[in-house]
């Protein structure tokens, strides 16, 4: 079971100064998004036993945020895996996302929580969560980009999937046009609203998704699957242009 090392700021207590705290917090986790462009996604590594090593060195390479994404384990393991990601997270000054559930990300103090369309609702999860946790959104179409940017319970939305993905089975690819609407989207409203890309993205494809406008990218194999992920992470986040 994951320790309460990252739930401080979920049990700080306004008379001692817990709403100032929390505010500060609040106020952390947003710069760090707004800074962040290469959030990865894993699993737990079960079969490779390497999950602590693997996310210390995704972080050491260059990635600012990194989701624990597995279907196939329970509840009690998920919350020690996300507690060595919390931990690893700390050490680099970066941040940790929980999937789908909002229990688990709020037992684990993850610093976001990422949601589909059909997960729990962003004012049910803001609710839960409280007002300092990142809350972030999929979107698959020009019309989800659209409610996406307009839902004030929400941090940041992914645009995807680009291309088919087997981390995504049965889900349609959306192509480059909705990396283009994203973008397009977001220079017409002005928005702040940070948004990814994502799905298929690697070595040999992200420089497509930045000619179509992005400038974050959620990966998964282009690390998960490399032999060295620190330089895997490196050699991506080095081709991400500035954000402006």
């Amino acid at each position: 079971m994951a320790s309460n090392a990252g739930m401080a700021p979920f049990l700080s207590n306004p008379s001692d100064g817990g709403a100032s705290s929390t505010s500060n917090t609040a106020a952390l986790y947003r710069q760090r998004l707004a800074s962040a462009q290469l959030y990865l996604c894993t699993d737990s590594r079960k079969g490779k036993g390497d999950f602590a090593d693997f996310v210390d060195a995704a972080y050491r390479g260059g990635v600012d945020i990194i989701q624990l994404r597995d279907k196939n384990i329970e509840a009690a393991e998920e919350l020690a895996c996300l507690d060595v990601l919390s931990a690893a997270a700390q050490r680099h000054g970066k941040l940790f996302s929980a999937n789908d559930r909002a229990d688990i990300a709020l037992l684990s103090g993850a610093h976001v929580l990422h949601v589909g369309q059909d997960d729990v609702s962003l004012p049910a999860a803001r609710h839960l969560m409280g007002p300092h946790p990142v809350i972030g959104l999929s979107t698959h179409t020009p019309a989800h980009v659209d409610a996406a940017m307009a839902i004030d319970e929400l941090d940041y939305f992914c645009a995807g999937p680009v291309w088919a993905t087997p981390t995504k089975p049965g889900r349609a690819a959306a192509g480059l046009e909705l990396v283009d609407y994203a973008a397009a989207r977001t220079t017409e409203t002005g928005s702040q609203r940070a948004w990814f890309a994502i799905g298929g993205i690697d070595h040999a494809t992200i420089g497509h998704v930045i000619e179509a406008g992005a400038r974050r990218v959620v990966v998964v194999r282009a690390i998960t699957e490399a032999n060295d992920p620190c330089s895997a992470a490196e050699s991506l986040k080095s081709a991400l242009p500035p954000l402006s």
